[in-house]
């Protein structure tokens, strides 16, 4: 099974799932912008990769916008050169459109990922060579005012079947790129991985964490970049020197 078998089953598994109040609208844009997806997987995807970092699912201006983790959307069409187009969500939400590659508003954690990104490593090719970028839950959940609820907050009876084909999904994300490091972007995709991949057979990759780049965090706003950074050295990753 290859990496877009992989979350094109993932795609179709999530689609058919319901949430109730307070969640007002899911979006999964694996259904919606597979098209950019789909060319970020055939890209970037090949197996082997290093290290996969993982995040935990789109952002209203990110992914849920273009189809690629953290998918702030300059970076997504001038440095990581995703240019398709992207439909729109069956139940949008009035507050929360998606206009794809047209979007003007920047999405902050995206845009931290991918300029450290860019300015560590030159170009998109260098990094993706060791790196690979991988959302554990690809839908996003909009409460009727608009708010961002995250799949942590979800209750038991919805977040267990989900996580469930989240983790399968991983499981086989990682033994198909077979990174010796797994890197949860944040406490929640590191645990997730821990759970997801202790049932992996044979030799586990290492899982280790960085902190999440969010601006509502004040450890973030500080530089995040540089204690991401300092956090991949502790795990024994060797970046390049700034190619900026």
């Amino acid at each position: 099974m290859d990496l877009i078998e992989i979350i094109a089953d993932l795609r179709d598994e999530v689609q058919g799932m319901r949430f109730a109040d307070p969640v007002s609208h899911v979006y999964n844009p694996l259904e919606y912008a597979w098209e950019n997806h789909r060319a970020y997987l055939e890209r970037y995807g090949r197996p082997p990769r290093e290290i996969v970092l993982v995040g935990m699912n789109p952002g209203p201006w990110g992914m849920a916008q273009n189809g690629v983790p953290f998918g702030e959307v300059s970076a997504v069409r001038n440095w990581i050169g995703i240019t398709g187009a992207v439909g729109r969500p069956v139940d949008k939400h009035p507050k929360r459109p998606v206009l794809g590659l047209e979007c003007t508003r920047s999405e902050v954690t995206g845009r931290r990922v991918w300029s450290w990104a860019a300015e560590r490593f030159g170009s998109a090719e260098a990094f993706f060579a060791r790196f690979f970028v991988y959302n554990y839950c690809p839908l996003m959940f909009l409460e009727a005012g608009g708010r961002n609820r995250t799949p942590d907050r979800l209750p038991a009876t919805e977040r267990e079947p989900l996580f469930a084909a989240c983790d399968r999904a991983l499981l086989r994300v990682v033994e198909h790129l077979g990174p010796r490091l797994v890197v949860g972007i944040g406490a929640f995709a590191r645990k997730r991985a821990e759970h997801a991949l202790g049932r992996l057979a044979g030799q586990q990759p290492q899982i280790g964490q960085v902190l999440h780049p969010s601006p509502a965090s004040p450890a973030a706003n500080r530089g995040w970049a540089d204690q991401a950074e300092l956090e991949l050295s502790q795990l024994g990753v060797e970046l390049p020197s700034s190619q900026a």
